[in-house]
């Protein structure tokens, strides 16, 4: 039987780089829509992400993505995602690391 791994920032990043935003076809990680992972103690994690624009139709698809890839992890317990539009995403933060 294997241990899981400990859940880190990096192992977040490194699944949420399998979900490419529909519209562009770029990771989210990439695309600098992931503001900031929140691991608790107790193994819970908190996305805090944007997308390219508020209305953007594929909000919902993007957010259902990150809970359904997050949870194929084990150890993950649960899993909230926040979409928030400050700041606003610019083509700018392509690329930039998660703070």
């Amino acid at each position: 039987m294997t241990t899981p791994q400990p859940i880190t920032d990096s192992v977040v990043l490194l699944a949420l780089r399998t979900i490419h935003d529909p519209e562009i076809g770029t990771d989210i990680v990439e695309l600098g829509l992931i503001y900031q992972v929140e691991i608790q103690p107790d193994a819970a994690v908190r996305i805090v992400m944007t997308t390219t624009t508020r209305a953007c139709p594929a909000s919902a698809f993007i957010a259902d993505a990150v809970r359904e890839r997050l949870g194929t992890i084990p150890g993950i317990g649960r899993i909230t995602v926040d979409l928030v539009y400050e700041p606003p995403w610019s083509p700018d933060m392509i690329g930039r690391l998660v703070a």
